[in-house]
């Protein structure tokens, strides 16, 4: 396996297990990055560029990674509070007024945060088309009757999370969420992340699409773990909360279309190289050539729990903090403080601030699995044993 890039020493077990996600993970290219107490310490790449090509994945090769790039967005209200500009207990509707509708008054900002709004599908779900145009999600979220009493339970809002933390971005500070983070955080850190690809960078991505897992058993030896019964059938069920939340765009946009790359949807098509995403979450819990990006206080909330128990969408017990899943059954990270977020079908960002370590994978080959991806989990696993 032609595997590129460098690791400091003591960390080579991240680079062994980087290479049997190739060879017994069904891995066909992908990137991962880690560093600590500010320092980039792993920094790998390997295999194709596109999922289904042979070109080679290079240096600068980026993917898109689906709900990974929430943790990213999550950053924006954090650090608008945490600048005075937005209050995390105030209504939503301090801000927004038309979100006031439809008996969502209550709504809280930490509710958006913490996946409590209420709000996770919509009565008609919006055409791609629509979703990406910066006026319908808005609106139909604004519009929308919550499923539930807001602030008294929590179920992932894995589209409609685009629109309501962009919307609430864009009315407190009059700039999209995809420009706030290019002029505020991509910028000063020398990210390679956007929400909304500039049409000079789409040369680099790489093509995503599905993959099956290997037959074999995994999990560090034990035996891949199958989802629970009630957990298939809410995603068979075309009327579960389950598949209305991830439906909310009817038909699925094609995630390789330029005109869905080019649109700012933070919940899903955020656009990254692994060590952009490492690099992120190490400023998020430390200095990082000079920048950091959350106070001590700004990081607590982050990582505090906010939701915790039965997810009336993912249909597993989550736990989240304002913005971030922490780690947990549903998505184990490194240590019990550690916080993050992962995209379904495998790419992971996440940071622990006791060991310093901030971690970033990302991949074109997507497997079934909203959380827990066997080949992030590998990694993962040999971070830890290298600590």
């Amino acid at each position: 396996m032609d595997v590129r890039g460098t690791v400091a020493a003591g960390f080579e077990p991240v680079r062994d297990a980087f290479i049997r996600n190739f060879e017994e993970r069904g891995e066909r290219g992908a990137a991962v990055a880690v560093y600590r107490d500010g320092r980039k310490i792993v920094d790998l790449w390997a295999g194709t560029r596109d999922v289904d090509g042979v070109e080679p994945w290079a240096v600068d090769t980026v993917q898109i990674v689906r709900s990974a790039g929430k943790g990213i967005a999550a950053a924006v209200p954090l650090l608008l509070h945490q600048r005075g500009q937005v209050d995390l207990d105030a209504p939503v509707g301090t801000y927004w007024p038309e979100f006031k509708a439809a008996g969502k008054e209550r709504v809280l900002v930490r509710h958006l945060l913490a996946h409590r709004a209420g709000v996770p599908a919509l009565d008609r779900p919006l055409t791609p088309q629509e979703a990406a145009d910066p006026v319908s999600g808005p609106l139909a979220v604004a519009a929308q009757r919550p499923q539930w009493e807001p602030g008294t339970a929590h179920g992932y809002h894995a589209q409609t999370y685009s629109w309501l933390v962009g919307e609430l971005v864009r009315r407190v500070t009059g700039r999209t969420v995809g420009r706030w983070i290019a002029e505020e955080i991509a910028r000063p850190l020398g990210l390679d992340f956007w929400f909304g690809l500039p049409a000079d960078e789409a040369h680099r991505v790489g093509r995503i699409g599905p993959v099956e897992p290997p037959a074999l058993p995994d999990n560090g030896g034990a035996l891949r773990i199958r989802p629970k019964r009630s957990v298939v059938e809410a995603y068979r069920d075309p009327e579960s909360l389950t598949r209305r939340a991830f439906g909310a765009i009817d038909p699925l946009p094609d995630e390789n279309d330029a005109a869905y790359r080019a649109a700012e949807l933070p919940a899903s098509n955020g656009i990254a190289t692994a060590r952009a995403l490492a690099r992120c979450y190490a400023a998020m819990i430390g200095p990082v050539d000079g920048h950091r990006l959350f106070a001590p206080a700004t990081l607590t909330l982050a990582r505090t729990e906010e939701s915790a128990g039965p997810d009336r969408v993912l249909v597993v017990n989550t736990r989240f903090g304002l913005g971030y899943m922490l780690h947990g059954p549903a998505a184990p990270l490194l240590a019990p403080g550690s916080f993050g977020h992962p995209g379904r079908g495998g790419s992971l960002g996440f940071a622990d601030p006791e060991s310093g370590i901030a971690f970033g994978y990302v991949t074109n080959g997507l497997q079934k699995g909203v959380t827990a991806d066997p080949r992030a989990q590998a990694l993962v696993r040999a971070v830890r044993s290298a600590l």
